[in-house]
């Protein structure tokens, strides 16, 4: 009786190229996903710090996006967008806001407020404080909502493989690999989105280290 290998190496080098785009669309329908998201989550976030009120209402109905089974919302999404590149990314983007925003929020309410005056008393414009002294302070946590987001955004990029060969990226491995019982193109698919997710997590804990110097120099001086 013959045994199929865990990894069929032949198949791995014979199949490079395709593999190779298979990421490529994984990290495009992941970095419009996360782009997109946090563009809407900015606004959201900055009309709920001006608005308090209103933060409790953006809360929920982030959350109760949250709460809808993403194989549902895909196969929903076919019948209105057909099998589209929006029926992918509805869903992925909808999923980032629940991470973003909160942690936009949190982040500029974490600015002190003495600092806030001390920026009122050297004159600022309601702009420069906002551009030179909160949205500085706000980065680390701004920037943890972005780490959550594209490493969740990349992990459900697989999910929408059930909309076909056109989507899922690295998804399409393990669910072909699923059906055909072949375990190299699961392991292809898993690790590789595995590593993407990796990647992305450090690329923004290296960015968030160049966009704040000075938290590294206090860090160093404790």
């Amino acid at each position: 009786m013959n045994h199929e290998p865990l990894v069929r190496w032949d198949w791995l080098f014979a199949h490079l190229g395709p593999i190779a785009d298979r990421v490529g669309q994984h990290l495009y329908l992941a970095a419009i996903a996360v782009g997109v998201g946090f563009a809407i989550s900015f606004a959201l976030a900055a009309i709920s710090i001006r608005r308090r009120k209103l933060y409790p209402a953006v809360t929920v109905l982030a959350t109760a996006e949250y709460t809808i089974p993403s194989f549902a919302l895909f196969a929903a999404l076919v019948t209105i967008t057909g099998l589209s590149i929006l029926t992918a990314e509805i869903p992925l983007v909808l999923y980032t806001i629940i991470l973003f925003v909160p942690n936009i929020v949190a982040g500029f309410d974490s600015v002190p407020w003495d600092v806030l005056d001390a920026a009122d008393g050297m004159g600022f414009t309601r702009g420069q404080r906002w551009w030179r002294v909160e949205l500085p302070l706000a980065v680390p946590l701004v920037v943890a909502g972005l780490r959550l987001a594209s490493v969740s955004t990349i992990g459900l990029v697989t999910v929408s493989a059930i909309l076909g060969q056109g989507f899922g990226g690295l998804g399409y491995y393990i669910l072909d690999g699923y059906q055909r019982h072949f375990t190299t193109e699961i392991l292809v698919g898993g690790l590789l989105s595995i590593a993407l997710a990796v990647v992305a997590d450090m690329a923004f804990v290296l960015l968030q280290r160049l966009l704040t110097p000075w938290a590294a120099r206090r860090a160093e001086v404790r």
